[in-house]
């Protein structure tokens, strides 16, 4: 994030972006990670319950999957559980679920 903020800083230093047009467009279009879909599943290993600032600005909306399994054991195995369990989610992207408020 250090680095997209810089680019922009730059570009606005030099005059080739407004301030006043800076949006998530605006950083999205600079991260490394540009030409690539946001993730829609996060595995984490080893029980941690941190990302430990890994894809901060492309994990938003993804589902987040925890195992104790650490990485070197990580198998097909356990891929497939997490996308059964991925699979069975309702995605809000953010928003209320349907179910919420109805009795």
């Amino acid at each position: 994030m250090t680095d997209v903020v810089k680019r922009i800083a730059e570009g606005v230093k030099s005059g080739s972006i407004d301030p006043s047009t800076i949006d998530e467009s605006t950083i999205e279009k600079r991260l490394f990670t540009a030409h690539l879909p946001e993730p829609d599943l996060l595995i984490r290993t080893s029980g941690e319950l941190r990302v430990s600032n890994f894809l901060l600005w492309q994990i938003a909306y993804a589902e987040i999957w925890v195992t104790d399994v650490l990485w070197p054991d990580f198998r097909r195995r356990h891929l497939l559980e997490a996308i059964v369990a991925f699979q069975k989610r309702e995605r809000r992207y953010g928003g209320i679920s349907a179910a919420v408020g109805k009795a």
